[in-house]
């Protein structure tokens, strides 16, 4: 999948999200049509689109504990070619990092996140635990590892957020998860615009009585750069 994302955004002038999601529909669709033929189509599908978290064993543990380290020692390995890539691919050509390769790599990464965790979550509501994470972070930081790390920690409360509500309420585990994420992300986002206005109108300047026919004061060059 990620060698056929990166070409089709290549040779088909796609973006890469375009691309992605061309791909994951597709390949979603293939794998619901080769297991339409199994007697248990139902469950089965079912399973895929939807997950169950709390059918998890032993194995499947062991699985995304591999794929988390994989990832992690990944992403720590080519973090500079990363970065790079999503700023500028021509910047990271320039600088000797290869953006081709971190880009298969990174498309690489995201298609392991979804095939370790559908069992969990399924194939369609881990895309909502890959993004919203992330856009909750992302509201109050600029950082990138600062976001990476808080974008874990807060999918992991999502994931807690998410069982305690299907306990309680009885709803699917699954979907209760990924509906904690985005409720997160959403939050994150109201709560960091509502700080943001509150800062603003704290730190607005007061009108101050001046002398008759004084100029008001212009501002330095130096504060119009910081400001451009």
């Amino acid at each position: 999948m990620s060698l056929g994302v990166s070409f089709l955004a290549r040779r088909g002038r796609l973006s890469h999200d375009t691309s992605i999601g061309l791909f994951f529909v597709g390949m979603l669709a293939a794998g619901v049509i080769i297991i339409s033929h199994s007697r248990s189509f139902a469950t089965d599908a079912t399973a895929i689109l939807f997950g169950d978290v709390l059918a998890i064993g032993p194995s499947e543990v062991q699985l995304l504990a591999g794929a988390l380290i994989l990832t992690v020692l990944i992403a720590a390995g080519f973090h500079r070619s990363f970065v790079a890539l999503a700023f500028d691919r021509r910047v990271a050509h320039v600088m000797g990092l290869r953006p081709r390769p971190a880009h298969v790599l990174l498309v690489g990464l995201v298609t392991l996140a979804v095939v370790a965790s559908y069992q969990a979550v399924g194939a369609l509501l881990v895309i909502g635990l890959l993004l919203a994470p992330a856009v909750a972070a992302a509201a109050w930081t600029t950082r990138i590892p600062t976001t990476m790390g808080l974008a874990a920690l807060i999918g992991a409360f999502s994931v807690f957020l998410g069982l305690l509500a299907s306990w309680h309420h009885g709803t699917a585990a699954g979907a209760s998860i990924a509906l904690a994420a985005i409720a997160c992300a959403a939050m994150s986002s109201i709560v960091r615009g509502m700080t943001r206005r509150t800062t603003s109108s704290d730190s607005s300047p007061q009108n101050v009585d001046r002398p008759a026919g004084s100029e008001p004061e212009r501002p330095s060059q130096k504060a119009l750069r910081a400001n451009a």
